[in-house]
């Protein structure tokens, strides 16, 4: 908690150095802005290994909020040794996010689902000579929040969890539950199936699931939009979280690092003799079996939504940062890939356990490295 009030405050004050600034975006004007500073556009690494080269300026970015509380704890350490930049990183969701980067808004953005194939192709419009691609870069459980008085701990497996969010369970005191949790009081109180109402990679990633390991009781072909009819929506991750803390019977899905002031999980039935818990280093055994898919420099990930591992949890996303591999602009390049570079690093990863996340596993995130290096 205090990490994150910490990080609240840093993200405050770099938007209100922003909000004075003339942003420059990954289509925007070639001037560079930075030459006004006073700092010299040339840096030695800086503390904790960050290495500032030629960054300075504004730099825009978007999408998932997903990654917010992480790219919160990453500005913080990262606007103390690279002073000459900030960056403004917008949780408008995944699909804004993405749609902003094609229009040219933004240097890069965050997307909890890899780019479609139609995507990277309309990416070649605004990365000169190159296209979009996908780099993995944090990993983490879904969280099942809920809010059920007197039910501290509460088993769930996927048939019944998607015939929640299906609308075919509507009590808390249904057969399917107390029969996945016999020694819980369960009330007899109405459920109140909370889902996001923008376009979201987590969506897209908890309906991936649904559909990969309960396809008989979620019978829709997934995305970013909510697809079921019924229940109730919210606007990102933190509406839906805010929703589970002030309704009782609420349930809902969200990043783990949003599940906090006392939010309770769901732990998830899996093939395992134990229900696997919602933690990072759970998500990360289920992370670590997943497979690159994406071609060329495009590192997007099949994530595995059955492991069979004891402990591992298998509801996980991962959050790409998007970006062009060739053609960003000569004024943003040197921030994009300074920051990018830290986020990516071994000091940068080992940030996101503390902020509830996962690391992305180090075969992967070694690809990632290289790649940031190559981008032009």
């Amino acid at each position: 908690m205090m990490l994150q009030r910490k990080n609240r405050r840093a993200l405050a004050l770099g938007v209100l150095a922003v909000s004075g600034a003339l942003a420059l975006t990954a289509c925007g004007s070639d001037n560079n802005s930075g030459g006004g500073s006073g700092k010299s556009s040339s840096a030695a690494a800086a503390p904790g290994n960050i290495k500032c080269g030629d960054a300075q300026g504004q730099l825009q970015a978007s999408g998932s909020s997903a990654q917010k509380n992480a790219i919160d704890a990453w500005n913080t350490q990262y606007g103390q040794a690279c002073k000459g930049v900030q960056l403004n990183y917008n949780p408008t969701g995944s699909g804004a996010g993405i749609t902003a980067f094609l229009q040219g808004q933004t240097a890069f953005a965050g997307s909890d689902s890899p780019l479609k194939p139609e995507e990277i192709a309309q990416s070649k419009k605004v990365c000169s000579g190159g296209q979009a691609i996908d780099l993995p870069m944090v990993g983490g459980p879904i969280a099942i929040g809920f809010n059920v008085p007197g039910v501290d701990n509460l088993v769930l497996d996927p048939s019944t969890l998607a015939k929640i969010f299906n609308g075919k369970i509507a009590n808390w005191n249904d057969a399917a539950i107390k029969k996945l949790n016999p020694s819980a009081k369960l009330p007899d109180l109405k459920i109140q199936a909370f889902h996001r109402s923008d376009e979201s990679g987590t969506t897209d990633n908890f309906t991936k699931y649904l559909i990969a390991t309960a396809k008989s009781d979620w019978p829709y072909s997934g995305g970013k939009s909510w697809q079921a009819k019924g229940g109730q929506s919210a606007q990102g991750s933190s509406g839906l979280a805010q929703q589970v803390k002030q309704t009782p019977g609420a349930i809902s899905y969200f990043e783990l690092s949003y599940a906090t002031d006392g939010v309770k999980t769901v732990d998830l039935k899996t093939a395992a003799a134990t229900p696997a818990k919602a933690t990072a280093e759970n998500a990360s055994k289920a992370i670590a079996s997943a497979q690159v898919v994406g071609t060329g420099k495009d590192l997007a990930l099949k994530l595995n939504y059955e492991p069979k591992e004891d402990g591992a949890y298998p509801l996980t996303l991962v959050t790409y940062e998007i970006a062009c591999d060739k053609g960003n602009k000569a004024a943003t390049l040197p921030a994009v890939k300074s920051f990018l570079s830290y986020i990516a690093s071994e000091d940068g990863q080992k940030m996101l356990t503390d902020a509830s996340y996962a690391p992305i596993p180090n075969e992967i995130i070694s690809k990632v490295r290289t790649t940031i290096e190559g981008l032009s």
